[in-house]
């Protein structure tokens, strides 16, 4: 229904996990709504939130009110990391949720919600600001400004990539990540699941956590991906299948005769998660 929708973007609050999209169109957040029930009523395991707004929606359809016709379905990524149909809201229609929650947390929600709406705003009119923040966090990961370069490099070319995939018959979201993942299989030898799985990642950022050589490769996949799509001018999925297994496969043999030469291994265990996280996840 809506076109121009933004991949997931998590936002946090209380060191709470909120999953989000934005609409380009329409200029607005969508949140999950579940994510923000858990949040709500102090609700960690999935299931039971989501059993909760069941209850909350046919309560508030059975008092006759239109909230829950404001709320929409869009793909979200989930816990096992593939795409699901989630109820999402915007900014407003959360606003007017929270009220038939009792909760503490109501007001310092609220408030939360509006600073995001606003931020976002202002990085819409001032680019600047996302790309400082993102350096920021960058850096309190404990990244060294080289690292941060590199990672911005990178992303221009991931841009380039998906905006290519974008424009020939891809859909976003479900296809970016299948076709993201035929890429690093080829040249890693391990699915994005894996891969993070070896660094012990649980819902953290897999490129945020690569070390230099790691997203160098990286990035000469997805490049090299672009130019053989551009090349064969790969339209649809199938196609761009192609191109993706192709520039993997260049890239795994780049990697292989790097490591034949350095006597290293590109992928690694390693990761910038905080010490307290660490601990968390083993």
């Amino acid at each position: 229904m809506k076109q121009n929708i933004k991949p997931n973007k998590l936002a946090i609050f209380e060191d709470k996990q909120i999953r989000r999209l934005w609409d380009e169109n329409q200029e607005k957040w969508f949140f999950s709504i579940v994510d923000i029930i858990s949040v709500l009523t102090d609700q960690s395991d999935h299931k039971k939130a989501q059993n909760y707004w069941t209850t909350l929606k046919n309560r508030l359809k059975g008092e006759g009110s239109q909230v829950v016709t404001k709320c929409d379905q869009l793909k979200m990524l989930a816990s096992d990391g593939k795409y699901y149909q989630t109820d999402t809201a915007d900014t407003e229609t959360i606003f007017r949720l929270i009220q038939s929650i009792p909760s503490p947390k109501a007001e310092p929600f609220k408030l939360w919600l509006a600073k995001v709406g606003y931020e976002r705003l202002k990085e819409i009119v001032d680019p600047e600001i996302s790309l400082n923040r993102a350096r920021n966090n960058w850096k309190t990961m404990g990244h060294s400004t080289k690292w941060i370069e590199q990672r911005m490099r990178g992303q221009e070319i991931r841009n380039k990539l998906t905006d290519y995939w974008a424009n020939h018959e891809i859909k976003e979201q479900e296809e970016f990540a299948i076709l993201t993942n035929i890429i690093h299989q080829e040249w890693t030898g391990l699915t994005v699941k894996e891969h993070k799985n070896l660094k012990n990642l649980k819902g953290h950022n897999l490129r945020d956590n690569m070390t230099d050589a790691e997203l160098l490769f990286t990035s000469l996949a997805e490049l090299t991906t672009n130019k053989i799509a551009e090349n064969e001018k790969a339209i649809g999925f199938s196609k761009n299948a192609i191109s993706a297994k192709k520039g993997g496969r260049y890239t795994k043999n780049a990697k292989e005769n790097f490591e034949k030469i350095t006597n290293s291994k590109i992928i690694s265990k390693q990761n910038y998660l905080p010490i307290k996280d660490t601990k968390k996840i083993k």
